[in-house]
């Protein structure tokens, strides 16, 4: 089981990719909190960011392999290469590995209170949403947007989690500042996940967006969704929040290439790059705003 599993780490969790992504998303995200809220003074990272950030290497992973498990079907008819349908990984050791995870990040946030609480949630929400497509087939795996609206939630529950931390770090309360935070983090995630599926010509049964909103739409909404995460993080940041408009070049570099350079499919690089700078000025800015003594 174990050769399997690295197996299936490589093929469907490259750690180059998915390590570098996991952690810049949980301390840069844990950091714009901070910044945001005024009554935060002296931030800087703390043994709770390093949790946070373990914590996200493994949640990732244990998405990937319930995704794995929900698309099976599909997988097998238009991905049979990827580990799980090709018999390179099983159902069961996906299981062990989900189980094995969960109870490895619920340990490793004993003790964190209300952190512990959202992470709890979030898990349970993706263990309910494979219930729900397992048992009752829902939702279908064609109607993307209602996919999108039951996934959403996951995204929000697990930066919740990064406030929680920081809320437990600093024995404050909650408050209303956390939600342009929310906004930033969620408008720059669908950035990636509208412009990964923005093409003028679908693969034989291609899941995407184009199916309901057409290429075109997709591609502006992609953009926009980037474009509102920059400028609603402009509003919650310092002098010092204007190196946060330098990711936006990703975007530009994806929208040339796809409306100047008439490509296919809105290059996948560019919006992985721009969430990724994201994540990590969301961190440099915080350490040049707040008094980090």
């Amino acid at each position: 089981m174990i050769n399997r599993l690295g197996r299936y780490v490589l093929g469907s969790y490259p750690p180059a990719f998915y390590l570098p992504y996991g952690v810049s998303w949980a301390v840069g995200v844990t950091a714009l909190f901070a910044l945001a809220d005024p009554r935060v003074t002296g931030w800087r990272p703390d043994v709770g960011v390093v949790v946070a950030a373990l914590t996200f290497a493994i949640d990732l992973l244990l998405m990937r392999a319930l995704d794995d498990i929900r698309d099976l079907d599909y997988d097998r008819e238009h991905n049979p290469g990827r580990p799980l349908p090709s018999g390179a990984v099983r159902v069961g050791d996906l299981a062990v590995l989900i189980a094995a995870g969960v109870v490895v990040v619920l340990a490793l946030n004993a003790g964190r209170g209300i952190a512990l609480v959202m992470l709890a949630v979030q898990l349970g929400y993706a263990l309910l949403v494979l219930a729900a497509d397992r048992l009752l087939g829902w939702p279908r795996g064609d109607d993307v947007v209602t996919g999108l609206l039951v996934s959403f939630p996951v995204q929000i529950v697990i930066n919740l989690y990064l406030y929680a931390g920081v809320l437990h770090q600093t024995g404050l309360g909650p408050d209303w500042h956390a939600v342009p935070v929310l906004l930033t983090a969620a408008t720059a995630y669908l950035h990636l996940e509208f412009a990964r599926k923005v093409t003028r010509e679908l693969r034989p049964g291609e899941r995407s967006y184009v199916t309901v909103w057409g290429a075109e739409r997709t591609a502006v909404i992609s953009t926009v969704s980037a474009v509102v995460s920059v400028v609603v993080a402009l509003t919650i940041t310092p002098a010092w929040g204007w190196l946060l408009v330098l990711p936006l070049g990703f975007v530009v570099l994806g929208a040339n290439r796809f409306w100047r350079g008439r490509a296919v499919r809105w290059p996948v690089l560019p919006p992985a790059l721009f969430l990724l700078s994201s994540f990590v000025l969301y961190l440099v800015v915080a350490l040049l705003g707040k008094d980090t003594g």
